[in-house]
């Protein structure tokens, strides 16, 4: 079982006169897929740097495992990460690329071959990365950061520059790390597949938390207690409905918006009521409406609708 965990304590960033973290505290623990998520701005990529050991904080600590990463001895081996799949010279080949990485880690080269089958470069390993896609660029990065078999695993934005059969592939992906017991931290700004990956979820503003908390719970407390029937007898339906305590109101000829209980007692009433319905919904907030909702006063860079800008 993996025991390491990533702990980012009441950490603070200046850069100059600008406050990047201010008090960033959260832990990353393993067997599940943590989203790491917050508007431009809000210190993602410097909590990032500031666990890899690329920025030091002004106070607190990130620990990988217990450890700062500088204390690592071949870090690759305790934590892999995807920071910027720019980062590479663009006249070498993948496979040299990646032999390079391996030898300063002590790895092998069947290691290398292993994770170039892994990301699906097997058959482009020779040819020079300049001349590789974004996405084949996301994929050796995130070859890289599995070259040393890791326990935790950071991604910054690896959905960039993927087509759908990538994005299905990354999902899984990690996935199926966290089943293993590996740390995975996840930072990106697409809501919908975090909401379909991610156990956890931590939601940053302006260099502090302002979330943090499994998506389940997330979504569960920011949807509204509102249930919507389509029946072609609403004002019945509101009648036995305000019957048994609900709160219920007509929307149109074919609508009810019920409030107060809920969608399977719903059903039970009308049923019991004889009044005819074809759909019950219950409202239910995706994770980018929680994101919205506890971000909406933490963005940094906002633009303006099309007609407030010609104002």
């Amino acid at each position: 079982m993996n025991d390491t965990t990533i702990e980012v304590e009441s950490v603070h960033k200046h850069f100059g006169t600008a406050l990047a973290l201010d008090g960033m505290n959260f832990t990353v623990l393993p067997g599940r897929v943590t989203g790491f998520v917050g508007p431009n701005g809000a210190g993602k990529s410097t909590t990032i740097r500031v666990i890899l050991g690329l920025d030091a904080p002004d106070s607190g600590r990130a620990l990988v495992g217990g450890q700062p990463y500088r204390h690592l001895r071949h870090p690759l081996r305790h934590v892999g990460a995807l920071v910027d799949a720019a980062a590479l010279q663009p006249s070498r080949s993948a496979r040299n690329h990646l032999l390079w990485i391996a030898r300063s880690q002590g790895l092998s080269t069947r290691r290398v071959d292993d994770v170039l089958e892994l990301v699906g470069l097997r058959d482009v390993a020779r040819r020079k990365a300049g001349g590789y896609s974004l996405g084949m660029r996301q994929r050796l990065g995130i070859a890289a950061a599995l070259l040393g078999d890791p326990p935790a695993i950071i991604m910054d934005e690896p959905f960039n520059g993927m087509d759908p059969e990538g994005i299905i592939w990354m999902r899984q992906l990690l996935r199926s790390m966290a089943t293993e017991g590996r740390v995975i931290l996840v930072s990106s700004h697409l809501m919908s597949e975090l909401q379909d990956m991610a156990d956890h979820v931590v939601v940053v503003g302006r260099g502090r938390v302002l979330a943090n908390d499994g998506v389940d719970e997330l979504i569960t407390r920011a949807s509204k207690d509102e249930v919507v029937v389509r029946t072609d007898t609403p004002s019945e339906g509101v009648s036995a409905l305000q019957h048994v305590g609900a709160v219920a109101r007509v929307l149109d000829p074919n609508t009810i918006s019920v409030s107060g209980i809920e969608a399977q007692r719903v059903v039970e009433v009308l049923s019991q009521a004889h009044v005819p319905f074809g759909e019950v919904i219950a409202q239910r907030a995706s994770l980018e409406d929680v994101y919205l909702q506890l971000t909406s006063g933490e963005v940094e860079f906002r633009g303006t609708m099309g007609n407030e800008a010609r104002q």
